[in-house]
């Protein structure tokens, strides 16, 4: 269907060739993130050499990941217009414009919405665990005034700090930083602050 000096003026894919090469391999990524693909002609314009068609495509983004957006396992509807001039009864041009990158934008901030939400509960949950394994009170010492201050560097951090009771009246402090942030370092501060709580 193209001519061996086929143009595109539309460039869908970032850094893709404009030549007959380019839009083959843009089909091709397209057509692995993509099933169920079906083009409807609604509306379609000859005149000398130039046809201009409008269509309407329905697919399911299930396969792969393009542009940028994972596959959704849903089926999208959007809308596309071409126009190709036809030189020797092939198409020399295409210049196109449509709405799949607008379509396909809204599910990747979709995505990302879902993302920020998953990484907020994660950071929840380990401050929670974090707060859980700081000391509810400080040892009362003769002479002493202990006021305990606590800021993580980030949202959540691996630090920990704890108070122990030893023999003869004594007291021991130990403070920690657990390498990493998030969860898997709130865990790793609550196990060694419990370890330590068994050893003293």
């Amino acid at each position: 269907m193209l001519a061996p000096d086929f143009v595109s003026h539309t460039r869908v894919l970032p850094g893709q060739q404009l030549d007959r090469e380019g839009y083959k391999r843009m089909s091709l990524e397209y057509a692995t993130a993509f099933s169920n693909t079906r083009f409807t002609v609604e509306e379609q314009v000859a005149e000398a050499d130039k046809v201009v068609s409008r269509f309407t495509v329905h697919a399911a983004h299930d396969l792969g990941e393009f542009l940028g957006v994972a596959p959704t396992g849903r089926k999208t509807t959007y809308n596309a217009i071409f126009i190709h001039r036809i030189e020797g009864g092939k198409i020399a041009e295409e210049r196109s414009l449509g709405t799949v990158a607008q379509t396909l934008m809204e599910q990747r901030l979709e995505q990302e919405r879902i993302e920020r939400e998953r990484i907020e509960q994660e950071l929840e949950v380990a401050r929670s665990i974090q707060q859980a394994s700081l000391p509810k009170e400080v040892p009362t010492l003769e002479g002493w005034q202990i006021t305990p201050f606590y800021q993580p560097a980030r949202e959540v951090g691996g630090d920990f700090y704890d108070f122990f009771e030893l023999e003869d009246g004594r007291v021991g402090v130990v403070v920690g930083d657990a390498t990493g942030k998030g969860i898997p370092a709130a865990l790793v501060a609550e196990a060694t602050s419990n370890m330590l709580r068994a050893v003293a």
